[in-house]
């Protein structure tokens, strides 16, 4: 540890706890050594101690913690990052940091000064906002984070939606607004790579991370943890800076030169220690510009399953058995409309639980066998309705299958609906309030 700088006087003590506490927090939920996993043996240690922290986990939560009242806790992969285990892991950081800090600053008490430690943890979480910045920030450029919206979100009614699909949408729906929300955070990445633009890169970093953990917050997005840290890291660097910062912009004052991002190199390891993470570090950002492109050709060259047309369907005719079912909102089987979209997927507007339900739609994927004119609608992995069909006319479709034990017969015919908010409503001129 380097203490050239000038002795902190006692009442400066709070900093370094609050240093030390941060220090193990950030390290913990970081875990930067995770990054080492590709190196061949270390991925086995790694496994191992990440077995460790996840039965920690579960025996502090289960002993101690019991997040939202929820004792027994288990790691799980659906695409939320505010599960309960989540919540038990962040708090089991959060107790470690605290344990630490309280053992740490009784050992090394006479100690004044961590420049060393703080330039390394702000280089840490530096590094780490940028990254995230730049994985989020070229998704939405392409508009691959938050994708237009298809034909059946569209027939979906708005109160059948939840406040994360709601938000969702409502970026996916324009594409100009949220390639600039991405340009933004692309920008942030950018200016916290270099030393002379890191301080106008963290306000900016702070701004955006800000922005998205109050959308989480605001519209219920899992991910709310994520987010949450993501604005501790930018409030952390802006501490660091906070007397520069204040100068600058409410005091005016001079400024003094940063030196949160600059410490003396003096040894050769340490410079070439340096330039081997600035490779390492272009090295990722590249390799999201060059990944991300193919993604968005793959999901451009998104193709309709011949011989469907994508489109919103009526149905026509709905016979279970031969026996035609009328067309009542009280009939929670019959099909009422049915939409195919492009990439084999599609919804109908049924109350049918053996269809996987969202937002007051049954969803479903399909395929084709057009040497047999065969169509399968397939509700699940295990469970598909298996259709011959006929193709009188551009605009009709007619289907007849078995669902389990009943025989199904349907006539779809091509709607005419369209969707307003899928048209370009932008207007300079607006004399009413549309």
């Amino acid at each position: 540890m380097n203490d050239e700088l000038p002795a902190i006087n006692a009442s400066q003590a709070w900093k370094r706890i609050l240093f030390r506490f941060f220090f193990i927090y950030f390290i913990f939920y970081l875990s930067p050594w995770n990054w080492l996993g590709f190196i061949p043996g270390v991925d086995f240690i790694l496994r191992h101690y990440n077995d460790l922290i996840e039965w920690l986990v579960i025996k502090a939560n289960s002993n101690f913690f019991h997040v939202f009242g929820i004792r027994t806790v288990k790691p799980v992969s659906n695409g939320s990052g505010d599960t309960s285990f989540n919540w038990a892991e962040n708090i089991f950081y959060i107790s470690i940091a605290v344990a630490g800090c309280i053992g740490w600053s009784i050992i090394d008490r006479r100690r004044k000064s961590y420049r060393q430690l703080n330039y390394l943890l702000c280089l840490l979480v530096r590094y780490t906002l940028a990254l995230t910045a730049f994985g989020y920030g070229f998704d939405k450029i392409f508009s691959l984070q938050m994708p237009y919206p298809q034909t059946s979100q569209f027939a979906t009614t708005l109160g059948d939606l939840l406040p994360m699909r709601l938000s969702w949408l409502f970026i996916g729906s324009s594409t100009p607004y949220q390639i600039f929300s991405g340009a933004m955070e692309v920008l942030a990445g950018v200016l916290l790579l270099w030393r002379r633009t890191a301080t106008f890169g963290v306000l900016v970093a702070t701004a955006v991370f800000t922005n998205v953990m109050m959308l989480n917050l605001c519209y219920d997005i899992p991910v709310k943890l994520f987010a949450m840290n993501l604005v501790l890291m930018c409030l952390y660097l802006v501490a660091n800076e906070c007397h520069r910062i204040a100068c600058f912009f409410i005091f005016n004052k001079p400024a003094a030169v940063c030196s949160v991002y600059h410490y003396p190199l003096t040894k050769k390891w340490m410079r070439i220690t340096r330039i081997v993470l600035k490779l390492l570090m272009v090295f990722l950002v590249g390799k999201d510009i060059y990944e991300i492109p193919k993604m968005y050709k793959t999901m451009m060259m998104t193709a309709e399953v011949k011989p469907v047309k994508s489109g919103i369907y009526d149905v026509v005719t709905f016979a279970v058995n031969k026996d035609t079912l009328p067309p009542l909102l009280t009939d929670t089987t019959r099909w009422r409309d049915v939409i195919f979209d492009k990439g084999g997927k599609g919804s109908i507007a049924t109350s049918d639980s053996t269809f996987r339900q969202r937002y007051g739609r049954a969803y479903f994927y399909f395929t084709s066998d057009t040497i047999r004119h065969i169509l399968y609608i397939h509700k699940n992995p295990k469970d598909s309705l298996v259709f011959n069909y006929q193709i009188p006319d551009s605009n009709s479709l007619y289907l007849r299958g078995k669902n389990v034990n009943d025989s199904l017969y349907v006539e779809l015919r091509k709607s005419k609906r369209h969707f307003p908010l899928a048209e370009n409503q932008f207007h300079w001129l607006s004399e009413a309030n549309r």
